[in-house]
C-alpha cells in the first residue's frame, strides 16, 4: 500500500472509529482499542519471563491464564510490543525492558537443536517443554512446527529492526533458526525446480493414528518424522514460512511460486470445492497455475478454509499490495469483499468478519466461508457447519445450496484484519458488534460472537490480539511492522519474485 493510501487510510479509520455518530456512540476510538487490546497482553505475560500465555479469561484475572505458549504466542507479543510503543501506548524503555525479558527467556527454552527450530508447548512460567497438557493431562509429543516457527522468526526479524537495543540478542535466536530442515525440493516432482514446506516434525515417531515420515531434508543431525502433509496452497497464513525462508535466504526464491494458488482444473483435482478458472504460467521454470474461483460475482484465489486470517495475516509483515501490484493489490480487498457479501447477504447474518477463533460455546474452532476456501468440508461460518458443495463440472455433481444457515460466529480480529481493505464496511461493522453485543470487555473486543444466539466467547487469545494489534500498528503508525520486517533479505530476495506474478484476476471488481 503506498505511503499517499495508507495515511488516507488511516485519516478514515480514525475518523470512523471515533464515536461521533449514535451508531458508533459506544465504539472505542482507535487508540482506545489499541490500549485496551494491549492491556490483555499484559495481563497475560508472566512478568518474571516475559512470555504470554495462549489465552485469558475475559476478566483479565491472573489466575485464569493457560498454562502453555507457543512460539506463535511469543511473536504475537513481541510484535505488539513495538505497535504499543509506536503508537504511545508504552515508552521506549519499557518496550526494551519488556523485549530484553522475554528474549532472555526465549534463549533459555529447549529447541531442535540441528535446525534451531523451537517446539510448540511451553510452560510461560517455568519455561519447561510441555510433555503433559496442564489441561486434561494428556501425553504432549513435542512437535516443531514450520508455521509457528516463522510467527516467531518473522517477531524476531521486525525486533532487531525496531529494537537496536536488543538487536544482538534478537539475532543471536534468529540465526540458529533452518527453514530449510522442512523443506521437500521434490514435493511438486522431479521436473520442478521447487519444493514444499513441511507441516513440522517430531523428534521421535509420534504413536497411531498420526501420520508421519522419516527424514532430514538437510542431512544434519539426525532423523526426525516429518509430518504426511506439505503446504501446498499458497493463499493461507502458511506463505508466511515462505516469506521468511526466502528473505532469511535459506531456500531459492522460485519456492514462491512452488505452492498452488487453486489446484488444477482437471478430475485429478476434482475434490476442491469448485471447478476454477485459469491457465499454467512458467515463472523462474516452475507451472503455476493461476487459477480463480467465483463467488457472488467476485473472482480470487481462494484461501485453503475460506477465512480472514489465512488472507491477511502475513500482509501484516510483507507489503503484498505495494510488491505484488498485479497478484495480491487485486485480490485483498476483493476477498473481504466476498466475506461481507457473505454474511450480509447470503447467510443473512447481518454480520461478517469470519475466522478461526473461540468457539462461543467452548473451545477453539475454525471459522470461515466455505466456498471460499480450496477444502470441500471446508470451514463453515455457523455452529451448524452449514457447508456448501457447489460441484466440480465433469467431476462431481453439485448439491442444492443452503436455504438457510444457523447461528453464525465471527470474530473482531477478522474484521481489525480488513480495515486497510473495506475501512468503512469495516469500521461500521465494529461499531455493530460493540453496539448490539456485549462483546468489549477490559482488554478490548472478547474472541468471537455468535450473532443469533448472542454467546461472546469471553476470552483474549495471544495470536487473535496480535493480529488486532499488528493491524493497528501499520494503518496507525505507518506501517511500522512491515517497515521493521522487510528490511535487508525480504527487500532483496521475496520483493523481485513478488513483483512477477499476475494472478488471474480482473484489475478492477
Amino acid at each position: 500500500m503506498s505511503r499517499l493510501r495508507l495515511a488516507g487510510v488511516a485519516v478514515l479509520a480514525a475518523a470512523l472509529l471515533t464515536p461521533t455518530t449514535p451508531a458508533a456512540a459506544a465504539v472505542p476510538s482507535q487508540s482506545q482499542l489499541v490500549r485496551d487490546t494491549w492491556r490483555s497482553f499484559t495481563a497475560m505475560t508472566v512478568a518474571a519471563t516475559g512470555l504470554p500465555a495462549d489465552n485469558i479469561g475475559g476478566a483479565l484475572d491472573p489466575a485464569t491464564r493457560a498454562h502453555y505458549t507457543s512460539p506463535t504466542n511469543i511473536g504475537s507479543y513481541l510484535w505488539s510490543a513495538v505497535v504499543a510503543e509506536k503508537l504511545g501506548v508504552i515508552p521506549r524503555r519499557e518496550l526494551v525492558t519488556r523485549t530484553r525479558t522475554t528474549l532472555s527467556s526465549v534463549e533459555r527454552l529447549a529447541r531442535h537443536p540441528a535446525s534451531g527450530q523451537f517446539y510448540n508447548w511451553y510452560d510461560p512460567t517455568t519455561l519447561e517443554l510441555l510433555h503433559t497438557w496442564p489441561e486434561d493431562g494428556s501425553v504432549v509429543y513435542p512437535f516443531a512446527s514450520s508455521v509457528d516457527n516463522a510467527w516467531l522468526a518473522a517477531a524476531l526479524m521486525v525486533v532487531r529492526n525496531a529494537v537496536p537495543e536488543v538487536r544482538s540478542l534478537a539475532q543471536k535466536l534468529l540465526a540458529p533458526m533452518d527453514f530449510s530442515f522442512y523443506y521437500d525440493v521434490a514435493a511438486r516432482g522431479p521436473d520442478v525446480p521447487a519444493g514444499l514446506m513441511r507441516g513440522g516434525f517430531w523428534d521421535v515417531r509420534p504413536p497411531d493414528p498420526q501420520c508421519s515420515l522419516p527424514g532430514n531434508y538437510t542431512g544434519v543431525g539426525p532423523e526426525v518424522y516429518y509430518t504426511c502433509h506439505s503446504y501446498g496452497s499458497f493463499a493461507s497464513e502458511t506463505r508466511m514460512i515462505t516469506y521468511v525462508a526466502i528473505s532469511l535466504g535459506q531456500v531459492p526464491p522460485a519456492h514462491y511460486f512452488a505452492p498452488w494458488r487453486t489446484f488444477p482444473d482437471t478430475c485429478d483435482w476434482g475434490w476442491q470445492e469448485q471447478k476454477p478458472s485459469g491457465r499454467f504460467v512458467d515463472y523462474l521454470g516452475v507451472p503455476v497455475f493461476e487459477g480463480a474461483y467465483t463467488y457472488r460475482g467476485l473472482r480470487f484465489v481462494p484461501t485453503w478454509g475460506g477465512d480472514m486470517f489465512e488472507e491477511l495475516m502475513p500482509d501484516m509483515f510483507v507489503p503484498e499490495v505495494s510488491w505484488g501490484r498485479n497478484s495480491w493489490a487485486r485480490q485483498h480487498s476483493v476477498y473481504v469483499r466476498g466475506q461481507i457479501e457473505h454474511g450480509l447477504h447470503d447467510a443473512g447474518y447481518g454480520y461478517w468478519g469470519f475466522s478461526p477463533s473461540s468457539d462461543p460455546d467452548g473451545g477453539y474452532r475454525e471459522y470461515g466461508v466455505d466456498i471460499m476456501g480450496l477444502d470441500t468440508p471446508g470451514y463453515t461460518s455457523d455452529q451448524e457447519r452449514t457447508s456448501v458443495d457447489v460441484g466440480f463440472e465433469g467431476c462431481r455433481d453439485a448439491v442444492p445450496l443452503p436455504t438457510s444457515y444457523g447461528d453464525g460466529v465471527v470474530t473482531p480480529h477478522a474484521v481489525v484484519l480488513a480495515l486497510p481493505y473495506q475501512p468503512k464496511a469495516a469500521a461500521v461493522e465494529l461499531a455493530k458488534l460493540r453496539r448490539d453485543f456485549d462483546s468489549y470487555g477490559p482488554g478490548g473486543y472478547y474472541d468471537a460472537i455468535a450473532v443469533r444466539s448472542g454467546k461472546v466467547a469471553k476470552r483474549y487469545l495471544a495470536l487473535d490480539q496480535g493480529m488486532i494489534m499488528g493491524a493497528l500498528g501499520n494503518l496507525l503508525g505507518h506501517d511500522v511492522l512491515r517497515d521493521a520486517f522487510v528490511k535487508g533479505g525480504a527487500t532483496k530476495h521475496l520483493r523481485p519474485v513478488m513483483a512477477m506474478e499476475e494472478f488471474n484476476l480482473p484489475r478492477r471488481q
